[in-house]
């Protein structure tokens, strides 16, 4: 009997002593194989920003466009046709000076949860409803700008119709029509390489001063990421309102070479990404 044991715990070690060395083999083996490779953002750049404007606010062409063509710095605005209206030359003038114009849909549908859209709820939406929204909102652009858009925000950052069980996402019409689709409120800069190009996160810049966002920027600098920031009104204050003076400071910070960031529209950065990245 204490034979038969004696051999039980021989076989036992010696099926130890190779699995440890088996196992130490792969881990200098998984040690002596370069790193994975960062992603590369254009002339030695470190991170990439976006400044994005919704809804074509007045403020956006009264006050937001000349600190941007000062600072020759290009933004995108998601704008809807109706708004547009109301400053065409303005906005015909951006597009000119190269500012990027993204599709926002006709009429902003959100959720009914909030008193603006009760009415035009997208808890009411169904898909064919949006995607003709969408689409509608694009030919317009295209006739009164000249511009077909390439890129889109999600009205409120939402991206469902329907409610409970017959919920559906949209975030496919938009894959099938734009190159990139832009949210809201998120908490994070985004991965280059990892990133669904139709479900992007922005974070909002309204009501923030330079200080504070460049605490965003700095994450996304050390990080490698791409930084969307969402905002609204410009000017000096008051809601949804991102201070004219954060802007140009912000945009001075990126257009100094010692920082290390790409700014610009989040047409030009999104197409640099699908065709750099490996995935």
């Amino acid at each position: 009997m204490k034979t038969m044991q004696l051999i039980f715990l021989r076989c036992l070690w010696a099926c130890l002593f190779f699995a440890a060395v088996l196992m130490g083999q792969r881990y200098a083996s998984s040690k002596n194989q370069p790193p994975s490779e960062k992603f590369r953002w254009p002339e030695g750049k470190k991170a990439a920003v976006s400044l994005t404007f919704d809804d074509a606010r007045l403020s956006q062409i009264d006050v937001g466009m000349s600190v941007l063509d000062r600072c020759k710095v290009k933004a995108t605005f998601y704008v809807s046709p109706d708004n547009v209206e109301q400053r065409l030359e303005g906005w015909k003038q951006a597009v000119k000076n190269g500012h990027e114009i993204g599709n926002h849909t006709m009429t902003h549908p959100c959720t009914g949860n909030y008193a603006f859209s009760k009415e035009n709820a997208l808890e009411d939406y169904t898909l064919d409803r949006i995607a003709a929204e969408i689409d509608r909102a694009s030919d317009i652009l295209q006739k009164k700008l000249g511009v077909k858009p390439t890129t889109f925000a999600y009205p409120c950052g939402q991206t469902f119709v329907g409610r409970g069980k017959d919920v559906k996402t949209y975030v496919p019409l938009v894959a099938a029509r734009f190159l990139t689709g832009r949210g809201a409120g998120g908490e994070d800069a985004n991965d280059p390489v990892l990133c669904d190009l139709s479900q992007l996160l922005a974070m909002g810049s309204d009501g923030l001063t330079f200080e504070q966002l460049k605490i965003l920027i700095d994450k996304a600098t050390q990080e490698g990421r791409w930084l969307i920031l969402c905002g609204h009104e410009i000017g000096q204050g008051g809601y949804q309102t991102t201070f004219r003076q954060t802007v140009e400071k912000l945009c001075r910070y990126a257009q100094d070479p010692a920082n290390g960031l790409w700014i610009d529209t989040v047409g030009n950065i999104g197409t640099y990404i699908l065709q750099n990245r490996k995935i």
